[in-house]
């Protein structure tokens, strides 16, 4: 892709990567840079330091935290949990079942559609800011909390139930990437390339910098769980047709460095300050040790300094610490310009070998030849059965969605009734609405088989349901009681009720229809490859597979198709 003229967001670019990044692309010309970080101070600090290279490119500072809504962009973790409503309200943005009106107010979203860039180039350290919330402690205390606990929870005890639900890692993730593929979708974006981590340094589970007593950390290890997963997470954004060209830069080991100084040393942003404890003031150690007791501890009123080498989001580290991090045969390091010279030519259309997207496509097993020649077999062997048999079970409803099994019900009916596509295209839809409902009368077999894996029937006046003891839609694991409205009844009737209204009967028509004029863009005398699907593969005037029609409508309907091969 050319950069020169494009609209470029780079999210994280105040962090080390991030702005080595933007540096390399100012050489390049783009339109303009969007610098995003999680903080005014910091995307402001980023934008002056970059002005020298700018040239004729228009540079912006963005900031605010992009995994949560807009209206909480701004505040601080212990900010974000420490009011309930808030609380709840992260739980819900992670784990209510939305659509893409919900995704809209992340901040994230905000910022894409207002942007519009070409190109989104994500240096955040996602997994670390998913990971680092850190379950345990939680999960820990709550665990404390119910050993020999038969009474009602008190309200502490609900404060960090509600806490554990707005920290839970997987939905967090799976909503980001939601949101991140909905904006750019939305917005236009061609190219998304992510500056990610492999959460270890490049070293394994014998890695000895721990950040807490266990070896290796559960912590750390979490972090490497959400690496693995927001990687797989784009492999399949990659694999999706509508995205932007995807890919993942993970550098598996150290980054260093952005500075090198004497001065205050900091942690999470705050000063440490300095104590001291002479020998009269020891602890004895006798009966219960209390870790936080301040007891002999005499504050110095001054902080800690030292000579430092900054390695951005990694923290700054002690001439011994990088001296020995750095080693050969221990975590060793990349400067951040290596990285950034790959990301570049990614996105360019080079190939650095350094794709980990493009490296799961090619070491992933795809379907084969053999498969392909062995699933006509199997249908054979499967039709022979249904020639013997008097029954024919449609659906399971094991595969799911429940849409599937509805529509292969309803095109089940429609072979029943007409026989062939150009056989359901001679009815009216009225009367096929009409038969179908005598058909599920009379068939108490073909009745009980869509009902008992719970998929109702909505006859044609739209307001009688025949049903089993359980249906799949409408479903809410908090309750199962819904508001009747004529949309709550028309949006699940086509998530997954067998719908005999004339007005679905018509729409199985217009299918119908818009596959004979797919199959009809073919000549007749074409005999290459070009067409899957032509007259000859639907033979119109033949019994319908229900199969083929389902699959070919998630294609097309569903935008279902598979990317790759």
């Amino acid at each position: 892709m050319d950069i020169k003229g494009s609209n470029i967001l780079v999210l994280g670019g105040w962090g080390l990567v991030g702005h080595a990044i933007c540096r390399k692309l100012l050489a390049l010309s783009p339109h303009s840079i969007t610098v995003a970080s999680l903080t005014r101070a910091q995307a402001e600090e980023a934008v002056a330091d970059l002005a020298p290279y700018v040239g004729e490119t228009i540079l912006a500072p963005e900031w605010g935290n992009i995994f949560v809504r807009t209206e909480f962009k701004d505040l601080n973790r212990e900010e974000l949990l420490a009011i309930r409503e808030r609380r709840l309200a992260l739980a819900a943005d992670f784990l209510e079942r939305t659509g893409t009106t919900s995704f809209q107010a992340f901040f994230l979203y905000d910022l894409i559609a207002r942007r519009r860039p070409d190109i989104v180039i994500d240096c955040v350290n996602t997994a670390t800011g998913v990971a680092y919330q850190d379950i345990y402690s939680t999960g820990l205390r709550l665990l404390e909390g119910l050993k020999g606990n038969d009474k009602t929870p008190d309200e502490a005890f609900a404060v960090e139930v509600e806490k554990l639900l707005a920290t839970l890692y997987i939905p967090q993730i799976v909503r980001h990437i939601q949101v991140i593929y909905s904006a750019m979708k939305d917005a236009g974006t061609r190219h998304y390339i992510k500056v990610g981590t492999s959460g270890t340094g490049g070293m394994g589970l014998n890695i000895p910098y721990t950040h807490s007593e266990d070896r290796p950390s559960r912590v750390l290890l979490s972090k490497n769980c959400i690496a693995g997963a927001q990687s797989l997470l784009l492999f399949l954004m990659g694999r999706t047709p509508d995205a932007p060209y995807v890919k993942e830069v993970k550098p598996a080991t150290a980054i260093a460095w952005k500075r090198i100084e004497r001065g205050e040393v900091r942690k999470a942003g705050q000063s440490i300050p300095l104590y001291d404890c002479p020998p009269e003031g020891n602890v004895r150690l006798e009966g219960v040790f209390d870790t936080a007791s301040k007891a002999g501890c005499a504050p110095l009123g001054r902080n800690l300094e030292g000579i430092f080498i900054d390695t951005g989001e990694n923290g700054i580290f002690s001439p011994g610490e990088f001296t020995a991090i750095t080693t050969t045969g221990q975590m060793e390091f990349v400067t951040p310009e290596e990285i950034a010279r790959i990301v570049v030519w990614e996105i360019e259309g080079g190939n650095s070998g350094h794709d980990i997207v493009g490296a799961l496509d090619g070491a992933v097993l795809s379907s084969t030849y053999r498969a392909g020649v062995m699933r006509s077999l199997a249908i054979e062997k499967m039709r022979a059965l249904l020639m013997s048999h008097s029954d024919d079970p449609v659906a399971f409803e094991m595969l799911g969605p429940p849409r599937l099994s509805k529509l292969l019900y309803e095109a089940h009916i429609l072979k029943t009734i007409a026989h062939s596509i150009d056989g359901v295209l001679a009815w009216s839809a009225e009367d096929l609405s009409q038969a179908a409902a005598r058909l599920v009368d009379q068939h108490n077999d073909l009745r009980s088989r869509i009902i008992s894996i719970g998929i109702p029937i909505l006859l044609p006046d739209g307001r009688s349901l025949l049903k089993g003891p359980f249906v799949k839609v409408p479903a809410d694991p908090r309750r199962t009681t819904f508001e009747i409205s004529n949309d709550a009844i028309d949006n699940w009737a086509r998530s997954g009720w067998v719908d005999l209204r004339e007005a679905n009967m018509s729409l199985w028509q217009h299918r119908l229809t818009q596959l004979k004029q797919e199959a009809a863009l073919t000549p007749a005398g074409d005999s290459s490859s070009h067409s899957e699907r032509d007259a000859a593969f639907w033979r119109f005037d033949r019994s319908l597979d229900e199969g083929e029609i389902v699959g070919w409508l998630f294609i097309e309907e569903e935008q279902g198709r598979r990317m790759k091969s």
